[in-house]
């Protein structure tokens, strides 16, 4: 996997994914960015969203649940120190199909914390991740 991010002025960056995408990172205007794109620490938690996500919709599909939405809601702490890591991040994913079983949701999340989420992996170490779940109407 490779990555370019190249420098656009003030606090604003374009990152160059090797599959051919792109995305602007800006910083907030109090530190001198224009607010033209997402902090880099907010595609962090965007990345470890998507990753998890991609995995739960991926179980629940090979277990023959029959998805229609899936939606992770993201809430981090982190240091007050510099760096400013983060210290604690509560997922909450709301699941919605047709009949879903709250024990293919449950075990979904759980496969997905435990053992195919990279990003999680990655994070686990020197992060506390909570993982919830709730199942809402299609």
């Amino acid at each position: 996997m490779r990555a370019t991010v190249k420098w656009l002025d003030g606090v604003a960056f374009v990152g160059e994914t090797g599959s051919g995408h792109a995305v602007v990172l800006d910083g907030a205007p109090a530190s001198g960015g224009r607010n033209i794109g997402p902090r880099p620490m907010e595609t962090i938690l965007i990345g470890l969203g998507a990753c998890s996500a991609f995995d739960v919709v991926s179980i629940l599909r090979k277990a023959r649940q029959t998805v229609t939405d899936c939606r992770v809601e993201l809430e981090a702490e982190r240091a007050d120190a510099v760096p400013a890591v983060f210290t604690r991040i509560r997922m909450v994913f709301v699941v919605s199909g047709k009949d879903l079983r709250e024990s293919a949701v449950r075990r979904a999340v759980d496969l997905s914390a435990e053992k195919y989420c990279s990003a999680t992996a990655m994070l686990r170490p020197s992060v506390e991740i909570n993982h919830e779940y709730r199942i809402e109407p299609a």
